[in-house]
């Protein structure tokens, strides 16, 4: 059963009644207390410019433990030699935009129209939403950008305009410790070598812990 949000209304169903392709519900808004809610129980809204906002909860996670990341030699090397420089939160605008302009393959179009830009950067404007941006002479060059909630790094699009731009910036998000999960919410061949696997749902709200709303 697929449930009808309100925008007065600022709850959403148990999300164990998500339909075999996780969507929840329809309707509601992206107001950052709406977004904030949705992450905390492990809901995301993803959608079109010509459908309703639809609100997923899949009954499984592809995720990312950052203490089993697999990197190559190749990447390593990229690391240490300085080729790029990591930075986090310095142009969330620029990382978002860039996401939104990436052509993909078999994907017409994106699901980062300008009310889910705007929106985001309205959460990482209040701390929630962050970005990781990768430069190569002082050119911005990849990143990716996703939700914090509890200690889960919620994932949402990345970039890249050079061959391991968007690669550098996981592999630096992993390392860098803050998160003991990275949710990828959708499988990739790409994510799968770096070491992402499946897990359930009710493994994923276990680390994401009860108090995961707060920022």
């Amino acid at each position: 059963m697929i449930f009808k949000l309100e925008n007065k209304l600022l709850l959403f169903p148990d999300p164990e009644l998500a339909e075999k392709d996780g969507l929840l519900a329809i309707g509601g808004d992206l107001s950052v207390e709406r977004l904030q809610l949705a992450y905390s129980l492990g809901i995301f809204p993803w959608y079109s410019e010509d459908t309703p906002i639809l609100w997923y909860s899949p009954h499984e996670r592809f995720v990312l433990f950052p203490e089993k990341v697999k990197i190559s030699k190749s990447m390593r090397k990229i690391l240490e030699s300085g080729t790029f420089r990591i930075t986090e939160n310095t142009a969330f605008k620029d990382v978002i935009k860039n996401c939104a302009a990436a052509k993909r393959k078999d994907q017409d179009g994106t699901w980062i129209i300008p009310e889910m830009q705007e929106a985001y950067i309205r959460l990482n404007k209040t701390g929630f939403a962050h970005s990781i941006e990768v430069w190569e002479d002082e050119e911005l060059v990849g990143g990716l950008y996703g939700v914090k909630s509890g200690n889960v790094f919620c994932g949402e699009s990345m970039f890249s305009r050079v061959s391991n731009a968007s690669k550098a910036a996981l592999t630096w998000l992993c390392q860098n410790k803050k998160y003991s999960l990275i949710d990828c919410q959708f499988h990739t061949p790409h994510l799968e070598s770096m070491g992402a696997e499946f897990i359930s749902r009710k493994e994923y709200m276990q680390i994401l812990g009860p108090n995961s709303g707060s920022l």
